[in-house]
């Protein structure tokens, strides 16, 4: 159930490229030098939104959410809870400097990243708990008591 709520939420665009020469000599070039400076670590890590990898999953009496976000400490996640939506946050600062005889360098860096979940009318928001080990976040939310699926045996008359 939870699933199928991210995943109406989740809106999609896929763009199709061209790769076919046409003709023209230089154009398998100017894509190889172009894909090559996108992808250099540099612009990427600079200029790209990153946003953790999450894993969804049910089981009979929880929803399991997992988000793979390394390089944190737990006291760098926010968790909120609104109505049905929970919101999971991070925001990480460091600072770097570099001091020789000529020059001085000093370097910022910063990241965060939100990401929200819809929870279903069947999860307990009073029963949610969080946990980040080896840099995977993950939380559970527990199902209501009358959420959960009973298993019985229908005799047939």
């Amino acid at each position: 159930m939870l699933i199928d709520k991210i995943l109406e939420d989740i809106k999609m665009t896929l763009v199709k490229f061209a790769n076919a020469n046409n003709g023209h000599a230089l154009k398998p070039w100017f894509n190889d030098v172009f894909d090559s400076f996108l992808n250099d670590s540099y612009i990427s890590d600079r200029f790209s939104t990153k946003v953790p990898a999450v894993n969804i999953g049910e089981t009979e009496n929880e929803f399991h959410i997992e988000l793979a976000a390394p390089g944190l400490k737990k006291e760098d996640f926010k968790i909120n809870l609104d109505k049905n939506v929970l919101s999971i946050s991070a925001e990480k600062k460091s600072e770097s400097t570099d001091e020789n005889k000529k020059y001085n360098r000093k370097e910022y860096s910063y990241s965060s990243f939100a990401r929200s979940f819809t929870l279903p009318d069947t999860a307990d928001h009073s029963k949610i708990e969080a946990e980040y080990v080896d840099g995977i976040l993950k939380v559970n939310v527990a199902k209501r008591e009358e959420a959960k699926q009973v298993a019985r045996e229908i005799s047939v008359k």
